[in-house]
């Protein structure tokens, strides 16, 4: 995850620097690690606490009643309620265009040089849904075209990859949270939506298991019979025809009578009219993902309180 510090952390949030000195030396509820030279740094966890703490007070809550009520449980109805604005999801275009001009001819230093200047500077989270995952796309649709080869298209997506994998790898594993089942069914091979995913998961304090692109529907049916997740979400990224839309979704279906099946991508939504009355939810963009996220985080926590 990254570093910030504490005039970036005042920009992110809207907080002045002696607000967030003073909340978290009364408060204890942000407890920033120290650089080598003595600077706080801050992580997005507590940059979207910050923020969450400033969206409670200006509907009228105080700063001394949420410290009362601890970091833990403000954590807790953070992850719940946490349905990122409309222009989080906005692409950062301007970056983009920069960074696909350093791709042909290419440019390795300069596009991870900037690539990486870029993600560093915001919470990891917007970085996915404003750069990452819209440069995985636009590199795409230019392979598709014609303007790329697929060697750059592989390059610019195992880059992506490793940047989440890398920050999944930090993230603090959540035992308790609820499970949730993320994978590619069998015959996908296009993974990054559902690393992506994978990452949204369990940084809102899901206990996920990813489990890869090419996975047999029995594979994945003997491990929920171990596992009894709360939720299943299947990345379908490939346009199939009606009569393999049809036979995929008569055996999810059987999945569905079971757990909660949840799809998205464009393979997704391209079957929208066949998921009615199946019982399979369409998450068809990230606004309906963070809804359904949201959902079972709240009911998860209303279960166990």
């Amino acid at each position: 995850m990254n570093k910030h510090r504490i005039h970036r952390v005042a920009k992110l949030t809207g907080l002045s620097k002696d607000v967030i000195r003073v909340w978290e030396r009364r408060y204890s509820l942000v407890k920033p690690s120290r650089s080598a030279n003595r600077y706080r740094e801050y992580t997005d966890e507590d940059v979207s606490l910050f923020r969450f703490l400033k969206e409670e007070m200006d509907q009228g809550q105080t700063i001394g009643g949420l410290a009362m009520e601890g970091r833990d449980s403000l954590l807790q109805r953070m992850h719940a309620s946490s349905i990122p604005k409309q222009q989080e999801f906005a692409p950062h275009r301007s970056l983009l265009d920069e960074l696909i001009s350093r791709l042909d001819p290419l440019d390795k230093g300069r596009f991870e040089q900037q690539l990486n200047a870029a993600i560093a500077v915001i919470p990891f989270e917007e970085a996915v849904q404003r750069i990452l995952l819209p440069l995985q796309r636009r590199v795409g649709e230019l392979w598709h075209e014609g303007r790329v080869n697929i060697a750059i298209e592989h390059y610019v997506t195992k880059l992506i990859q490793q940047k989440l994998f890398s920050v999944i790898n930090q993230l603090p594993a959540n035992e308790f949270g609820p499970r949730v089942l993320i994978a590619c069914p069998e015959g996908e091979y296009h993974e990054i939506g559902a690393q992506a995913v994978t990452y949204l998961a369990a940084a809102r304090g899901c206990h996920v298991y990813y489990l890869g692109p090419n996975l047999p529907l029995d594979d994945l049916e003997a491990l929920c019979e171990r596992v009894h997740p709360d939720l299943i979400l299947l990345s379908l990224t490939e346009t199939q025809s009606d009569e393999q839309a049809q036979h995929l979704l008569h055996r999810l279906q059987r999945l569905s009578q079971r757990w909660h099946v949840a799809v998205g991508g464009n393979g997704a939504c391209a079957m929208q009219p066949l998921l009615e009355h199946t019982g399979i939810e369409l998450l068809d963009d990230l606004g309906t993902l963070h809804n359904r996220l949201a959902n079972l985080l709240a009911t998860h926590q209303r279960a166990f309180h």
